[in-house]
């Protein structure tokens, strides 16, 4: 429950309708709400009042309104790299054929921002708009390990360590190693340590100072990529990667959440 007051709790009721990826019903709100009936009723009137939900009477359903959309448009053109990669994700994706992935860092989280299919894909859990953990995933690991000192024991403080796969990283211990380990080799992989039978070699977006923008990843099913395979991609998203942070450093994005706390 968010401690900011009626506007953080109606951002949780948001956050909640959200989470459903579908239309949902009052009762199952309710059901999973920590609010009483009288004001979880009152907050989705606010929010539908105000166009960030819609209301369908005839089935009797919330979900995200049309001004939440224009909100996430313009949030997508202007804080994040998607509107600087778009070409480059494009001849990436064109020439290697396997899912392409644009990430960022929102508070010690992985948000992912852009994504390109393969030619033949293959159902995973990244889409752009999705957050997911930092620790297990490539994306994250790569961004993670160029972080300053301070801003990555902040990081790792909010991992969750939940065990996904058998290969996931499930300690502080085995995370600091890694990113050792990234950090030395310049990318790193994901070896289905989120998703069973999925991995990912994955590459910093870099400032000229080398903190990190963002994170670009190649991903695949082992049903048909190897970590070899993903390996010999990494010196083509190295480049793309490289391509990107030079053109972002015409760019002023706003500071994320987490880059406000360590520079208040």
């Amino acid at each position: 429950m968010s401690g900011d007051g009626t506007v953080g709790k109606a951002l949780d009721v948001l956050d909640q309708v959200a989470a459903y990826e579908r239309p949902v019903r009052f009762g199952e709100l309710q059901d999973n709400s920590a609010y009483p009936k009288a004001t979880l009723y009152r907050f989705l009137q606010t929010l539908t009042n105000q166009g960030m939900l819609s209301y369908d009477a005839d089935r009797q359903t919330y979900a995200l309104g049309m001004r939440l959309v224009r909100l996430a448009h313009a949030a997508w053109t202007t804080s994040s790299l998607a509107p600087i990669a778009r070409p480059h994700l494009d001849a990436l994706s064109a020439e290697i054929g396997e899912t392409v992935h644009l990430a960022q860092l929102d508070a010690s989280q992985v948000l992912y921002v852009d994504k390109r299919n393969a030619r033949q894909p293959v159902e995973m859990y990244s889409q752009a708009g999705k957050v997911g953990p930092a620790y297990c995933t490539g994306v994250g690991k790569a961004m993670m390990a160029f972080l300053g000192e301070a801003e990555l024991e902040r990081a790792i403080q909010q991992q969750s360590f939940h065990r996904f796969t058998p290969t996931t990283l499930a300690s502080e211990a085995e995370l600091r190693a890694e990113l050792a380990n990234i950090r030395a080799r310049g990318y790193g992989f994901d070896r289905e340590e989120h998703e069973p039978g999925i991995v990912c070699v994955a590459v910093p977006i870099l400032t000229k100072n080398g903190r990190p923008l963002g994170a670009l990843s190649v991903t695949g099913p082992t049903s048909r990529t190897s970590l070899e395979q993903l390996e010999d991609w990494a010196p083509r998203v190295i480049d793309t990667a490289t391509r990107i942070g030079r053109e972002a450093q015409a760019w002023r994005f706003p500071e994320t959440r987490q880059q406000k706390v360590m520079n208040p």
